[in-house]
């Protein structure tokens, strides 16, 4: 094409460019750098657009001469200048980038002057992509941010979603709803990840109270937010209001979990900006080394004991943090089964419930975590009371049932002996005590440490045992044995014994006198889905049949639920033609036997 028909096309080109709002102000002409503007507006006036071109090119191409002499040979070799001068920009801006953090690292007095100089300078050039790296070295590095810049930030969806964390946190820490927005998502997926273990049927193995407490908070929703919340204070009041919030709302005790892992997460971290105001922090470390050690000794309970008694006046509020921390359903199941193992112990030492410190010192626990709601949404932080009569008379009930699994067992490795046979059945086998089945009714805390019994019942597969619990188990107060935590453990516990459900007793107890009182509950659904799933080759026809059709998904229930029922009847309908399936095999339990509208802390204002 010959000189003049390029100059009219280049002009034709140039005539037509428009430059769009959102690119009209890069920044570039602010630091005395010519561009798009600059050019569009030389290009239009000039009368030789391909002499314009060239004028601008050397005026600010490469300005070295150690690399000017590169270019024509750069050119031979068939290398765009684009090519060339982009790669150039990309390995000065890491050098810059490495020298703004290096100067990061320096004495906090030159470092902020010199960053702030430099953010002056470079802050107008934000939305040029290629240099935005920069200047967020810049703003990562400083301490803090002017707000004039933090606005710029916020508004511009682009730049905001480029914005490092250390920066958002400032931007987070005068913009709750903002923090909301980023910590929402996270959370809501901590819960489906509670709640895929709960309801997981794929994975026999796969328990909820399996991991350690340490394993669960390197999980990635409590390191992200640990990684948000940083070293702010600020940030991590506003975490603690939302997790109350949401508890008050839906009464999910994972969030109860999520509160004291992160808590531990930030003390493995060592962020003493925040566990050193946390009153709730020494109470928090040392009931996680009980969890994690499965063991409550004389010292420690001092401890624990210690944090419950020297709450001082004007301070009662912690009380809402602390009974949170204990309606995490992995501190119910650590009280639960160490009262269990208490309780065994002293029948073997033919010992009082009353008179062992630390026993009522867990059900004294008990209490305050299964008071965590009521006393979060009446704002009235006062510890529960104790009842007496739990210690002197419902403990001693449940005792006796356990002695009546001991004599049985013992029984059952005698020489047979129908006459003693009979005995035992009449004397040790029988309904549980009237006084059991009176105070779950009546008490949270029985409630609990009656379905922990079931639990202990069902690990040593002892069939009379679970039966006589079961039987009762539907009148626990607040609906308590419907809980997903204990249904998942119990279901996962009365898989290995799939013989049994070949008997009419046990199936009559178990679904009838048990599950079938809490089928208005979605969640009981779902874990007699998983129960079945395993155990329906073992179950008579007519009890089968009876099950699905009481089990049947409506329109209330979830996609899930429904796939997961169509995918049992494909099972089953397989079995029947296939023959039965393989027993399962046996489950690895580790027995306990073994040996924001919540007003924050005042703390944290």
């Amino acid at each position: 094409m010959c000189d003049w028909k390029a100059r009219k096309r280049i002009k034709e080109i140039v005539l037509k460019m428009s430059v769009p709002p959102k690119f009209a102000g890069t920044g570039l002409e602010e630091v005395n750098i010519p561009g798009q503007a600059y050019l569009r507006e030389a290009l239009t006036s000039c009368t030789d657009p391909l002499k314009a071109i060239e004028s601008f090119q050397l005026e600010n191409g490469v300005l070295l001469p150690s690399l000017r002499p590169m270019l024509p040979l750069l050119d031979l070799h068939g290398v765009r200048r684009l090519d060339f001068h982009t790669s150039l920009m990309e390995e000065l801006r890491e050098k810059l980038i490495a020298h703004i953090n290096e100067l990061g690292q320096k004495d906090p007095r030159e470092r902020d002057k010199k960053l702030k100089e430099l953010l002056v300078k470079s802050f107008p050039v934000v939305r040029v992509k290629a240099l935005r790296p920069v200047v967020m070295a810049i703003l990562r590095n400083t301490q803090h941010i002017d707000d004039k810049y933090l606005r710029i930030l916020v508004r511009d969806r682009e730049l905001y979603s480029d914005t490092d964390t250390e920066v958002k946190r400032q931007i987070w820490r005068d913009n709750q709803s903002l923090f909301g927005d980023e910590v929402s998502p996270l959370l809501s997926q901590y819960i489906r990840e509670k709640e895929h273990v709960l309801f997981d049927h794929t994975n026999l193995n796969n328990l909820f109270f399996h991991p350690s407490p340490k394993v669960r908070r390197q999980g990635e929703v409590v390191q992200k937010l640990a990684n948000m919340i940083g070293q702010s204070v600020k940030l991590y009041d506003m975490v603690l209001q939302f997790l109350r919030t949401l508890f008050l709302r839906t009464r999910n005790v994972h969030y109860c979990t999520l509160r004291a892992e992160l808590l531990m997460a930030l003390h493995d971290l060592e962020v003493q900006e925040i566990i050193s105001v946390d009153p709730c922090h020494k109470f928090t470390w040392c009931l996680d080394a009980c969890i994690r050690e499965k063991n409550v000794d004389i010292k420690r309970s001092r401890e624990l004991q210690g944090f419950l008694d020297n709450i001082k006046r004007g301070q009662e509020q912690v009380l809402g943090d602390l009974s949170m921390t204990l309606c995490d359903p992995y501190a119910i199941n650590f009280l639960a089964t160490s009262a269990i193992k208490i309780l065994q112990h002293l029948i073997n030492n033919e010992g009082l419930p009353r008179d062992n410190t630390i026993l009522i010192l867990l059900l004294r626990m008990l209490a305050l975590g299964l008071s965590a709601w009521v006393m979060i949404d009446s704002q009235d932080f006062k510890e529960p009371k104790l009842d007496c009569q739990v210690v002197t008379k419902f403990l001693p009930a449940l005792m006796s049932l356990m002695v009546d699994d001991q004599c049985r067992s013992l029984h059952s490795k005698l020489p047979p002996d129908e006459r003693e046979s009979a005995l035992c059945t009449i004397e040790h086998s029988g309904p549980a005590p009237d006084a059991v089945e009176a105070y779950i009714q009546e008490s949270s805390v029985a409630s609990i440490l009656a379905m922990y019994y079931t639990l202990h019942t069902a690990r040593l597969k002892d069939r009379v045992g679970v039966l006589r619990v079961l039987a009762i188990l539907s009148a626990c107060k607040d609906d308590r044995a419907y809980e997903d935590p204990f249904l998942h453990s119990l279901i996962a516990l009365l898989i290995p014994m799939a013989d049994e459900f070949s008997t009419e007793d046990f199936c009559t107890t178990l679904f009838d006198e048990f599950l079938f009182a809490g089928l208005t509950r979605d969640n009981v659904t779902r874990h007699m889905l998983k129960l079945l799933w395993y155990v329906h080759n073992k179950l008579p026809p007519g009890r089968l049949a009876t099950l699905m059709k009481a089990i049947q998904p409506t329109t209330g229930h979830n996609e899930t639920v429904h796939k997961l029922y169509e995918t049992l009847q494909e099972r089953i309908g397989a079995t029947i033609h296939e023959g039965p399936m393989p027993e399962q095999q046996e489950i690895d339990f580790d027995s306990p036997l073994k040996s924001v509208p919540t007003p924050g802390p005042a703390y944290m204002q």
